[in-house]
């Protein structure tokens, strides 16, 4: 599995779905403090979690279907 996520396996799959998150969850939780004037690098630090996490949940979730599928 690690090797598969490694050579970029889920890469096609995962990154629209993290995009597409991402946005939803930075508008939601950061999105006042973004409009409301400067934000700070902690604020961009949980933007960037905001799209890492989906695409890693996303890829576990397709290299889990993947293996599954293989079996």
């Amino acid at each position: 599995m690690i090797t598969q996520f490694a050579h970029g396996t889920t890469l096609r799959a995962c990154l629209p779905v993290a995009a597409v998150v991402g946005c939803v969850l930075s508008a939601i939780n950061e999105g006042a403090r973004i409009v409301s004037g400067p934000a700070g690098w902690p604020t961009w630090l949980q933007v960037g979690l905001n799209f890492v996490v989906p695409f890693l949940v996303s890829s576990y979730g397709y290299l889990t279907a993947a293996g599954t599928a293989h079996r």
